[in-house]
């Protein structure tokens, strides 16, 4: 979520899905290669227990620019952001340390090694990874995927 890459894409990534309802899943996977950026992490996970995942995400992209300061996070200001997003900011704070959540980080950080991710934001289309990095590219790639599927 600290990464402006992934933020810019996102709102593509939305699009692509809207155009093919009911045929593209959706896989995120956090991997905090921003400085700091582990406590937005945690706590975009830890809001899944609130049912709030989706919310979260998108609140934190679209302030993005007021706690990511030259590629750092600001922890203290990414609690503004959260405590504006309707959540139980007290069970959040308990749910960010749950055995669950680090689980989840240490399932990413080791998917994110074992297919070569260094930078994000990375896409895989059913394994594929695109062949570089841009949006035509990824409407390329999800384009060949679909036609695969669903000749």
């Amino acid at each position: 979520p600290a990464c402006e890459t992934c933020a810019a894409f996102f709102p593509q990534v939305k699009k692509l899905m809207a155009a093919h309802p009911d045929r593209i899943r959706l896989s995120l996977r956090h991997v905090p290669f921003h400085p700091g950026s582990e406590v937005a992490v945690r706590a975009l996970e830890a809001s899944r227990q609130q049912g709030k995942y989706l919310q979260v995400l998108e609140g934190l992209y679209a302030r993005q620019d007021s706690w990511v300061i030259q590629h750092q996070v600001q922890a203290d200001r990414v609690w503004a952001v959260l405590g504006g997003l309707g959540l139980d900011m007290d069970k959040l704070r308990a749910d960010m340390n749950a055995p669950e959540v680090g689980q989840r980080l240490a399932r990413d950080m080791d998917d994110a090694r074992l297919l070569g991710v260094t930078k994000t934001p990375e896409f895989f289309a059913n394994g594929r990874p695109m062949p570089s990095f841009g949006l035509e590219q990824l409407q390329t790639l999800v384009g060949e995927e679909l036609r695969r599927a669903y000749p």
